[in-house]
């Protein structure tokens, strides 16, 4: 993670790199503020989490990770396999329980019966919201309050509240947001530890950019850096994901440039994602095939890539869906529409207006991530065949909607954030 950076102190808000006689040959000192809070919340976390795997702190029976920032949420999730999950035993001590599917009563049975095949148990909880619905639900808080004054020390739970938004400010936050927050703390935050996961802004979104380039043995330049995350609207799991490629590219040059930003991430951004969403948009079928098959065989992880693809068509249809409630009709008035780490890239602005006014209704892009919901659970589930899940979703999209389907009955949507 960022906090265990080699070589970083906070300094000044600016990006510079100075040369230092107390680092190593090659390393460069990165200047800037201090972390935001949702990367300093993780790196408090992962480093809890490395502590008590190494017996070196007690575990906590349970934490909230509070906030739908997916690139903190993947930390999250990976310090704790990790720590706590083998891989040979994956199968007999890591959950995934949905509340939506399963009820607490039986989460917490999961918690207390212990594995025959393995010492520990990690259980995630999703759509923790459900426990926030209608409702006293004093039986369900009553029974979690029973787990937590006795909890089983071989197993931990970890609540996902990923219907919250945290911005990168939270003195920003919305008041609805704040108010389930605040549910939240006075509840399962009696008993666990509360990961506030708030957005990363740009600034801090730079500076992971350029301390992770350094990691990987590459000098990211101020330029490039600045460009990477505006091109990507500082949505921090694609800036990962180009960052891994662009380390790939400049390797044995140890230097990433401008030019190489151009070249690798919007050259690519332009040709995939928002060329298929077009074709899906203006329902041509054979066309948004086609293109998802050059999606699928341009990337060097091919089908394993598929939640990924998954994540950001989900994206690009809630920003369609904002734009549509808002009547966004020039890319001027989307900086006000968006909030800050839920832009598209400046270059498809236009494009996605031009899009999204293509659909009649609000119920037809909620038709549309419901679809990619149902899609995200299937590829979940370990499917015999990724691609033809995928070529079933645009498919889907692209066809137009039916009269009535059981497939919307549900008012849940998927990939909040």
């Amino acid at each position: 993670m960022v906090a265990e950076t080699r070589g970083l102190t906070p300094c000044e808000d600016t990006l510079e790199w100075n040369e230092t006689e107390t680092h190593k040959p090659g390393r460069v000192e990165v200047s800037g503020a201090r972390w935001g809070a949702g990367l300093s919340a993780v790196a408090r976390f992962v480093a809890e989490i490395e502590a008590a795997a190494g017996g070196k702190s007690a575990l906590k029976p349970g934490y909230v990770l509070a906030g739908d920032e997916l690139f903190l949420l993947d930390r999250c999730r990976a310090a704790v396999l990790k720590a706590f999950v083998q891989p040979e035993l994956r199968d007999f001590c890591l959950s995934d329980l949905d509340l939506a599917e399963a009820s607490i009563f039986e989460v917490l049975d999961r918690a207390q019966t212990p594995s025959l095949m393995a010492p520990f148990q990690v259980i995630f909880v999703r759509n923790v919201r459900q426990l926030y619905t209608r409702g006293a639900k004093k039986d369900e808080f009553a029974a979690l309050d029973r787990y937590f004054r006795s909890p089983n020390p071989q197993a931990l739970l970890i609540f996902v509240a990923d219907f919250l938004r945290i911005p990168s400010d939270a003195r920003r936050m919305e008041m609805d947001d704040r108010n389930r927050f605040e549910r939240i703390t006075e509840t399962l935050g009696e008993h666990c530890g509360v990961v506030e996961l708030a957005r990363v802004n740009e600034e801090d979104a730079m500076r992971w950019a350029v301390a992770t380039a350094q990691e990987g043995g590459a000098r990211l330049d101020p330029d490039a850096a600045r460009e990477l995350v505006d091109a990507l609207g500082a949505d921090m799991m694609l800036v990962s994901s180009e960052l891994e490629k662009l380390l790939l590219y400049a390797l044995g040059r140890g230097k990433i440039t401008l030019g190489d930003v151009e070249t690798m991430v919007l050259a690519a951004k332009q040709r995939s994602l928002y060329e298929l969403t077009d074709a899906i948009s203006a329902r041509d079928r054979v066309r948004a095939l086609a293109l998802l098959h050059g999606l699928l065989n341009s990337s060097d992880a091919g089908e394993d890539a598929a939640i990924g693809h998954l994540y950001m068509l989900a994206r690009t249809f809630r920003q369609m869906l904002v734009i549509l409630e808002k009547n966004v009709r020039d890319s001027r008035a989307i900086w006000q529409a968006l909030w800050q780490g839920f832009r598209m890239p400046p270059f498809a602005a236009d494009d996605l207006i031009r899009q999204a006014r293509r659909y009649k209704s609000r119920g037809e892009l909620a038709r549309a991530i419901r679809l990619v919901a149902r899609a995200d659970r299937e590829l979940r589930s370990s499917p015999p065949d990724k691609r033809l899940v995928l070529e079933r979703l645009v498919y889907e999209l692209a066809s137009e909607p039916k009269a009535a389907s059981p497939l919307f009955g549900s008012t849940q949507l998927s990939f909040e954030g």
